[in-house]
C-alpha cells in the first residue's frame, strides 16, 4: 500500500505539494496573512470588491433573521424556498434565457450540466485550457472527448466535423469554453466558435465566470457584449468571484434547465444553498447590474489599464516556467508585501507555472504603481 507520506514528499521534490493559507482577516484589498502580517492582496477572484461591500453584509444579516441560516433538505425534497426561484427568474431575465438552475458552487455547476445532458454516445469537445471543473464533468459524462488546442478554430472546426460524421441521429454534440480563461485571462473567440457550432447543429457550453460583473452591459459577459446571449445554448458561472459571495448557475432552455433538474446528481444530491445566501445573491446582481456596479466596473477597467494596455480582463499572467522559480517569485512579492500565488501543475500545464495577478475595483492606484515596481524587480532578479 502507497505511504501517503512518500506521496507528499514526491510533490515537495517537484515543487507541487501546496499547503493552505491561513488569513486572519476578512477577504479585502488588504489582508492578514499568517506568518506574514498585512499585505496587498492580489490573488483574489473578487474583482468588484463585493466581498466586503457594507450593502450586501446588511443584506446578509437582515436575511438570516428572516430565513435561519440553512435550507434543511434538497431542492427536490423542500428546501426549495421562494428566494431560490426569485433568484432564478432574475438571473433568466438578466442573461436573456428562458429558465436558469443554480448550484451549491461553480465546480457543482459543471460536474454536474455535463454528466447530466452527455452519455457514452455523445461528443463533447473542449478548449485545452478549460477549468478543471468543466474537464471532470466531460469525464464523468462517459462522452467521446476531443480536446481542441486553445483558441483553434481550425481545429475545433475539423473536430465538430468529424463528430457530426460519426454522430446517429439524436447523438448530442457539445463544445465547451470559457469566455475569460481563469489562468490566462485571454477571452475566447467567441462569435467564430457560434457560428461552427450552428454548422453541425451543436451545443454551446459557455462558462462566464471570470467575464460575470466585469464585461458587458450591465455586467451581463462577453455573450451579451457581442450580442450572442440567444445563440449561446447554456451560458453558466459563479457568484464567488465578481458577485463577492458563493455558488453557481445556468440559464438556458426551459427543457434544458428542466432536464438538468432531473438529471445533475450535484443538484440532485445536495442540500439548497442557505436562503439567506440566495438573496444576498440577488441583491448582488442589482448592485452588478445596477449604477453602483457601473461605477465599479469603470473603477475596475481604469486600473486593469494602469496595470496593462492589453488588457483583456481582471487576471494578469506572468509565465516564469519551472515550479521552484516560479515559487521563488511569489516568496519574494510576498516578503515585499503582495499576496500573488505561484500557480502549478496540474492547474497549468508543466513547465508554464506563472505568477497569477488579479486586480480589483477595491485597490487604490498606488498599489497597483507599487506593484508594478515591485514585479519588475522580482522578475529582474528571478
Amino acid at each position: 500500500m502507497r505511504d501517503p507520506d512518500e506521496e507528499l514528499k514526491a510533490l515537495e521534490a517537484r515543487g507541487l505539494r501546496r499547503h493552505l493559507r491561513r488569513l486572519n482577516s476578512p477577504q479585502q484589498r488588504e489582508i492578514d496573512l499568517e506568518g506574514t502580517g498585512q499585505c496587498l492582496n492580489f490573488s483574489s477572484n473578487d474583482y468588484l470588491g463585493l466581498t466586503a461591500s457594507p450593502r450586501l453584509k446588511r443584506s446578509f444579516k437582515e436575511y438570516l433573521e428572516t430565513y435561519g441560516v440553512g435550507s434543511g433538505a434538497s431542492r427536490l425534497v423542500c428546501g426549495t424556498m421562494d428566494v431560490h426561484l426569485e433568484l432564478e427568474e432574475k438571473l433568466a431575465a438578466l442573461k436573456g434565457s428562458e429558465a436558469a438552475l443554480t448550484f451549491a458552487s461553480g465546480f457543482a455547476t459543471a460536474t454536474g450540466i455535463l454528466p447530466a445532458l452527455c452519455g457514452k454516445d455523445d461528443f463533447i469537445i473542449l478548449d485545452k485550457l478549460c477549468h478543471a471543473s468543466l474537464i471532470d464533468g466531460a469525464r464523468l459524462s462517459g462522452a467521446t472527448m476531443r480536446i481542441y488546442p486553445h483558441n483553434d478554430l481550425e481545429k475545433l472546426s475539423n473536430h465538430l466535423a468529424w463528430a457530426r460524421g460519426k454522430a446517429a441521429p439524436g447523438n448530442r454534440i457539445m463544445v465547451v469554453t470559457e469566455s475569460v480563461f481563469s489562468m490566462d485571462g485571454d477571452r475566447a473567440p467567441l462569435a467564430e466558435i457560434v457560428d461552427l457550432k450552428d454548422e453541425v447543429d451543436a451545443l454551446l457550453l459557455l462558462d462566464e465566470a471570470h467575464a460575470f460583473g466585469l464585461i458587458g452591459p450591465e455586467g451581463r459577459g462577453l455573450a451579451a457584449e457581442q450580442g450572442l446571449e440567444s445563440r449561446v445554448d447554456l451560458q453558466m458561472g459563479t457568484f464567488s468571484k465578481a458577485a463577492g459571495l458563493s455558488g453557481g448557475y445556468v440559464c438556458a432552455s426551459r427543457d434544458l434547465v428542466d432536464l438538468l433538474i432531473n438529471r445533475a446528481r450535484s443538484f440532485i444530491y445536495s442540500s439548497a444553498p442557505a436562503p439567506a445566501l440566495a438573496a444576498t445573491i440577488s441583491d448582488a446582481i442589482d448592485l452588478i447590474a445596477g449604477d453602483d456596479g457601473a461605477a465599479l466596473r469603470t473603477r475596475l477597467w481604469n486600473h486593469l489599464g494602469m496595470f496593462s494596455e492589453t488588457a483583456e480582463s481582471a487576471i494578469f499572467p506572468h509565465v516564469i516556467g519551472e515550479n521552484d522559480a516560479a515559487l521563488d517569485a511569489s516568496d519574494t512579492l510576498l516578503k515585499s508585501g503582495f499576496l500573488v500565488p505561484a500557480i502549478r501543475y496540474p492547474t497549468v500545464p508543466r513547465g508554464t507555472a506563472r505568477l497569477r495577478i488579479t486586480l480589483s475595483a477595491s485597490h487604490l492606484p498606488e498599489d497597483i504603481a507599487s506593484l508594478k515596481n515591485a514585479l519588475a524587480l522580482c522578475l529582474s532578479d528571478c
